[in-house]
């Protein structure tokens, strides 16, 4: 099967969740036959990915990709693609209006049987190649706008996007049920359009790592202490929950002194948070790292006892699965897709604070507690793979050309 994949990000060119999802789907597509054309805005070297044809839409470099804030609905522009300029590759709209005329040109070389567009940043070129080739288009939506607001209520030409695409779909592909959820009752899709697929973890992948204990030498210095790290890998947007994670913390270190925490990443929100810390009283035990990849980003994970999804609408979190192969506890929110595939974890909503910091304070003062969650989720996601996610996918191609449900 020949297919045509549209995406923002491939590792390690990636911001996110989004680019590793994109990369082990292609990868698990094409260990079972397919051919993949993926398209991405920037222009750079992908290593590991000669399973796949890369076209670059853009000259632009990763960093200038990541400029346009993508993942940011403040920063978002209110612009329709028509009336985008195709020339100003400093805004978003005009990445993306240069973007779907790439996609043009390329299906005059290429012809797909099924077309697949992850997210909205995507979604109106696989339109436009739906209309030139008659193919059918798959939709994968791993977060909507109103996920990414969080609290707020969004940009409107991003949800007109989404209304659009969605409609036009002809399957769409849901991370959880709390995203095909959101698709079904915000905007009006018919449930049976909507085929749910969980992502997975490559496990073998991740094993190739060695922690080294000096990156993060006074945390390890502090659980030598008898301190207990809790974390969070993550952007610092309003969909991550992290000021709720703040005020947590703050409650949990009222009543329990032997707790620090790692809020690893970057974002809109970073001074914000620091602020916080200072005012509720914990900057000398709250860590920030900036944005991590590579050996920083793992060894995050390796240095947590706990890790924190504080998420107010999280479509999945494959974080999650991430932290549970270092060995962390994982305490996840309610709002989290993720916790569809795992049992043994502690949940709360979002924004109850209190049951965030009693969760925490348990598993510190635990061993044995500690000790069964890590031990029982281990086992729990291992048994998701890349390979069944890509042969669902291939079920739902499949379907979206002859037209019936799967």
């Amino acid at each position: 099967m020949n297919i045509l994949m549209l995406g923002w990000e491939l590792p390690p060119h990636n911001s996110g969740g989004l680019g590793v999802a994109c990369y082990y789907l292609a990868r698990s597509l094409a260990r079972q036959g397919s051919s993949i054309d993926f398209v991405v805005p920037y222009s750079a070297h992908h290593p590991d990915s000669e399973f796949m044809t890369i076209h670059s839409a853009t000259r632009l470099d990763p960093l200038q990709r990541n400029g346009l804030n993508a993942y940011d609905s403040d920063a978002a522009e209110h612009t329709s693609l028509d009336k985008a300029d195709v020339n100003d590759l400093q805004s978003m709209r005009g990445v993306q209006k240069r973007y779907v005329q790439y996609v043009e040109q390329l299906l005059q070389k290429v012809t797909p049987d099924v077309i697949h567009a992850h997210d909205w940043l995507t979604m109106e070129a696989g339109i436009h190649a739906k209309r030139l080739t008659n193919a059918p288009l798959v939709v994968h939506v791993h977060a909507t706008e109103f996920d990414r607001s969080g609290e707020r209520s969004g940009n409107p030409i991003v949800h007109e996007i989404e209304q659009q695409a969605l409609l036009i779909a002809d399957r769409i592909i849901a991370v959880s049920a709390i995203t095909k959820a959101i698709i079904v009752q915000q905007y009006n899709i018919p449930a049976d359009k909507v085929e749910v697929v969980h992502n997975a973890i490559d496990a073998e992948q991740l094993s190739n790592h060695t922690y080294d204990l000096r990156t993060y030498q006074y945390l390890e210095l502090l659980r030598s202490e008898g301190y207990t790290v809790a974390a969070t890998i993550t952007r610092f947007t309003i969909q991550k929950g992290l000021t709720h994670f703040m005020r947590a913390a703050a409650r949990a270190c009222e009543k329990y002194d032997k707790l620090v925490f790692l809020l690893a990443g970057d974002g809109e929100q970073r001074d914000e948070l620091i602020q916080l810390a200072a005012e509720y009283g914990i900057a000398d035990k709250v860590f920030f790292t900036g944005f991590v990849r590579g050996k920083q980003w793992r060894d995050a994970y390796s240095v947590a006892d706990i890790f924190v999804m504080s998420s107010v609408s999280e479509p999945f979190g494959l974080t999650a699965l991430e932290a549970a192969h270092h060995d962390s506890a994982l305490i996840i929110s309610k709002q989290s897709g993720v916790g569809e595939v795992l049992d043994s974890i502690f949940r709360y909503d979002f924004w109850d604070t209190d049951r965030l910091a009693d969760q925490m304070i348990a598993i510190a003062t635990s061993p044995s507690l500690s000790t069964t969650l890590r031990r029982n989720v281990a086992r729990e996601y291992t048994r998701l793979s890349w390979d069944d996610v890509a042969q669902k996918c291939i079920a739902v191609y499949q379907a979206s050309r002859i037209g019936v449900a799967v």
